[in-house]
């Protein structure tokens, strides 16, 4: 249940930033969301986690930026969720800190050059060349510094703290074992 509350909230982490008008550049729990959700549910449920996370990109597109909605504008973006999500279900099931460090480098890296790509090449915003292609990566720059940020915190609170209380409720009952 608790995944699917992390979910939800994820989803709605990129509402946020509009209630008020403000820019958030990118700082969401999108990728811990859907790292968490896929270490927590069945490998067959990252459809679910597409799902919610597609349907808020509808939504903000249609509703917010009041853009046409063209589907294969997101396919890469869906495509991504869908990793992330499978990656929490292998990477993650047994939580160490090196795996959820890795879990948030990986999905954060990989969102921003995903994503940057699609941008150059589906677009004309940038000149299709390399320095074209350097250009829209350089201005993704600060986005992905925010959404390493946030993944990075987001994910130390998800992990950590049940790693946390784990470590508490172990120290607090005292061991079975006889002491020699």
């Amino acid at each position: 249940m608790i995944a699917f509350l992390v979910l939800l909230l994820a989803a709605l982490s990129r509402l946020v930033p509009h209630i008020n008008h403000a820019v958030a550049f990118n700082f969401t729990a999108v990728g811990a969301g859907l790292l968490f959700f896929g270490s927590r549910r069945p490998r067959w449920q990252a459809v679910v986690a597409v799902a919610v996370m597609a349907l808020m990109d509808v939504y903000l597109t249609t509703r917010i930026y009041v853009y046409p909605f063209h589907l294969s504008a997101y396919l890469v973006t869906w495509g991504w969720y869908a990793a992330v999500c499978l990656m929490g279900s292998s990477l993650l099931r047994k939580v160490t800190a090196l795996r959820v460090v890795a879990g948030v480098f990986a999905s954060s890296t990989s969102f921003f050059l995903l994503s940057n790509f699609s941008v150059w090449a589906g677009s004309t915003m940038y000149p299709h060349s390399a320095a074209g292609l350097t250009s829209c990566y350089v201005a993704g720059l600060p986005f992905y510094a925010n959404d390493l940020f946030s993944t990075a915190i987001v994910s130390a609170v998800l992990f950590g703290l049940p790693a946390l209380a784990a470590k508490f409720s172990e120290s607090s009952h005292p061991s079975s074992q006889p002491l020699i």
